[in-house]
């Protein structure tokens, strides 16, 4: 267990590396460009502000001056275009690249140097001996040249000798030091290479977990999409978290948006040259609101195609976006979650679709989408699956699991004490209902009555306590209920999931279908009450 968990984090802290690198070799690009351009609009002013000194040059100082500010404008320009540019284009953005992730590239690549011998360990040349010249044959009749010679002779092979044996010493020094240095650099070179071979075979072991579908490399491959997707540098958190169901091969994410204040209020700049000054342009708030709602979307979509895009395992059937903004409740001060998006796409329809062509928006909408009508004033909307609020198997991050163990599960409710529930809760929820008749599957059938004028009428609730997937046959039954009743509209409420057929079929019908997550959230929001759903209890 420990060896997976270091294994999985290791693997998380690499993908986190790879696409941190990225950005900041990108980042380092923009910023040199800028820095250029600052270096360039200084050289710029500070010639003009030379000229200026000159009297013979004010007229040209005057108009260098000028056209710098206009350049500096220009700049601003520039850069608020490049800004909306590319908050106008994060879907399209995706779309030039492959977001699968080549495991390859995340291997370590050997790269010890070779071994070198260090200089004072290279051998010195071999000593030679002294060349000492005989003197010419008339000189050797002097006694004392003569021994001057024999004596310089035994000198010469004396101090060779000795050489010989200094060199000899040296070399056998330099040999034991170069043979201790190279057994280091040898038990180094080899350490290094089984790391790198574990390494590698642990990328390998991902890489089989991941096409297995076992669901902590699912979140890990996952995990690493999202984390190398490039977004512009300032406003976007890019904070999210993520929970996998193997059953149904759902991806649950729950994706910190930008807030609004990162669409710019400035339509453009322009010079004023009475005052010498540089002034903004506000742009219209409804362009602003537009253009953020656009983000929004994109960022569900664009999440959405990464995900599925890299799914090399088919691991992902479904994924369900949460996408919400951090921020401070007025009433309380505490710290709180808006949701303002919630999506569910199945991966087989949602590859049909060319975003390239869509208009994002509308898009969201033909995927049944909860988006909040109003972002800009952070109006939430209900999510489809509430992330703290489900089954410790939808949990990626263990947080809430002290607390989850300790709510009501709502497996162990017995047949009426869940027909009970049921209808208080939607009782709770301002509807007048009564409850009709219990089913063998422990589910309840009932009809109520929405009070409202022109928006109520009558409405047929039947609940399944199931432990698998609903399917299309529930719904096709609720329905016919409805026709049966001549109810306005149909609820059917189960503490598991739906199956693609189940929505597939209410596109076009009043019926809402709630899940587990949402009959939770539900719970919690209009009867407060904390519960669970663990079917193996």
């Amino acid at each position: 267990m420990g060896r997976r968990s270091g294994f999985e984090g290791f693997i998380r802290a690499t993908g986190r590396a790879v696409a941190a690198a990225e950005r900041e070799r990108k980042r380092a690009e923009r910023h040199q460009f800028a820095e250029a351009r600052r270096i360039e609009r200084e050289i710029k002013r500070d010639n003009a502000q030379r000229l200026r000194e000159q009297k013979e040059a004010d007229k040209l100082a005057k108009a260098m001056y000028l056209e710098e500010r206009q350049d500096e404008v220009s700049d601003l320009n520039a850069e608020l275009n490049e800004t909306i540019s590319a908050l106008s284009t994060l879907l399209e953005h995706t779309l030039e690249f492959d977001d699968s992730i080549d495991f390859s590239a995340l291997k370590k690549h050997p790269k010890f140097e070779d071994f070198k011998t260090p200089k004072h360990l290279l051998p010195d040349p071999e000593p030679e001996i002294k060349v000492v010249h005989a003197p010419a044959a008339w000189k050797t009749i002097f006694p004392w040249v003569k021994n001057r010679y024999y004596r310089e002779l035994q000198q010469a092979e004396e101090s060779f000798n000795k050489s010989k044996e200094d060199h000899s010493i040296k070399l056998l020094s330099q040999k034991v030091e170069l043979d201790a240095l190279v057994a280091d650099y040898q038990a180094r070179r080899t350490a290094y290479l089984e790391e790198i071979k574990s390494q590698h075979d642990e990328v390998d072991q991902f890489e089989q977990d991941y096409l297995n579908c076992d669901p902590d490399s699912v979140l890990a491959y996952c995990e690493m999409v999202l984390t190398r997707s490039e977004y512009p540098e300032n406003g976007f958190p890019q904070a999210f978290r993520l929970a996998y169901l193997p059953d149904s091969k759902e991806l649950l994410v729950e994706y910190n948006l930008p807030e609004i204040a990162v669409v710019p209020r400035e339509l453009e700049y322009r010079y004023v040259k009475t005052r010498d000054a540089i002034d903004a342009k506000a742009r219209k708030i409804g362009e602003i609101k537009e253009l953020y709602q656009n983000i929004i979307a994109a960022i569900t979509l664009r999440t959405m195609h990464e995900l599925f895009e890299a799914d090399k395992a088919s691991a992902l059937t479904s994924v369900l976006f949460n996408g919400v903004i951090e921020t401070i409740d007025p009433t309380s001060g505490h710290d709180t979650k808006v949701t303002l998006v919630s999506a569910r796409a199945y991966k087989d329809d949602f590859m049909q679709i060319k975003l390239e062509r869509v208009e994002k928006s509308a898009c969201l909408r033909s995927l049944g989408a909860q988006v909040s009508g109003r972002p800009d004033e952070l109006q939430a909307v209900k999510p489809i699956i509430e992330f703290n609020m489900v089954d410790k198997r939808f949990i990626e991050q263990g947080d809430a699991l002290s607390a989850l163990e300790t709510r009501p599960n709502l497996m162990e409710l017995s047949p009426s004490e869940f027909e009970v529930l049921v209808s208080n809760l939607f009782t709770q929820m301002g509807l007048d209902t009564k409850l009709t008749r219990g089913t063998k599957d422990g589910g309840v059938d009932a009809v109520a009555f929405d009070t409202r004028p022109i928006l109520g009428g009558k409405v047929v609730i039947q609940a399944k306590r199931y432990k698998d997937t609903v399917g299309v046959s529930s719904v096709r039954d609720l329905y016919g209920t409805m026709m049966n009743e001549g109810a306005n509209k149909g609820i059917l409420v189960c503490t598991s999931q739906y199956g693609k057929d189940a929505y597939r079929f209410c596109e076009d019908k009043p019926i809402e279908l709630i899940d587990g997550g949402g009959l939770l959230y539900l719970l919690k929001e209009h009867a407060g009450v904390s519960a669970r759903i663990n079917p193996n209890f």
